[in-house]
């Protein structure tokens, strides 16, 4: 339908950013993007790839994972974003990706230090890894439970989705989210590379300290302070 074509248009570019930004393989991610005046996303379609993906074939479900209109079969993981959008209100987009570094500290069950200032530019804290889900929830619905799992995460750690806008879901992979699809897709592009980044100095300095409060409060601040001065 014509009121849906602005969220399809939008979720479509988005997952083209993933394999360009070299964050997914085949079809190892998704993106969707949510109109909140009519309670429903537009997601990427299951197993569909890249290259064949055009803006009509972006599916149109609601917050419960139903079709509403796309003639494909929804991401796997749309119970998931549904999920999300459900519960935070303020979010306009979630990515889910298997990138290689942040998948990598997602199976070993690890947070993400926060070593150095690329990553304190984006966030505070280390990285959260959601604990693996339970034996019981994998055995239910699970898409759906992992939005649980990782807002389950979130209260259990007092962290707010909107200064923490990225997770690891333990043994699984990254989920990130913005009030936009850019941001969304930004956010899982600095995902990545901190992965990765954190990954090399562990490598070279196995004791490699945590980055000190000071230059944490910097670097954030002279990008999201109140006298912010990064940028034009």
């Amino acid at each position: 339908m014509q009121k849906y074509l602005s969220i399809k248009q939008e979720a479509y570019e988005a997952n083209m950013q993933l394999p360009a930004l070299g964050l997914v393989l085949f079809t190892f991610g998704n993106v969707s993007v949510v109109d909140r005046g009519e309670a429903v996303f537009a997601i990427k379609p299951s197993g569909v790839p890249y290259e064949e993906l055009s803006p009509d074939k972006m599916v149109i479900v609601d917050y419960e994972g139903k079709v509403v209109e796309g003639n494909l079969r929804p991401s796997s993981d749309t119970k998931t974003h549904g999920v999300l959008y459900q519960h935070w209100d303020k979010i306009g987009s979630v990515v889910h990706t298997h990138s290689t570094y942040a998948t990598s500290w997602a199976q070993s069950g690890l947070d993400i230090p926060i070593f150095g200032t690329t990553h304190a530019d984006h966030n505070t804290m280390d990285i959260p890894c959601a604990p693996p889900m339970s034996d019981e929830m994998i055995q239910g619905d699970y898409e759906y439970q992992t939005g649980f799992q990782i807002m389950d995460c979130f209260k259990e750690r007092g962290l707010s989705y909107e200064e923490m806008e990225m997770i690891l879901v333990g043994n699984h992979a990254p989920f990130t989210w913005g009030k936009n699809a850019a941001k969304a897709v930004y956010n899982s592009g600095v995902l990545e590379q901190v992965a990765k980044m954190a990954l090399f100095t562990r490598q070279i300095n196995a004791d490699a300290p945590r980055l000190k409060d000071a230059l944490i409060k910097k670097h954030y601040e002279r990008k999201h302070g109140s006298g912010a001065y990064y940028g034009q």
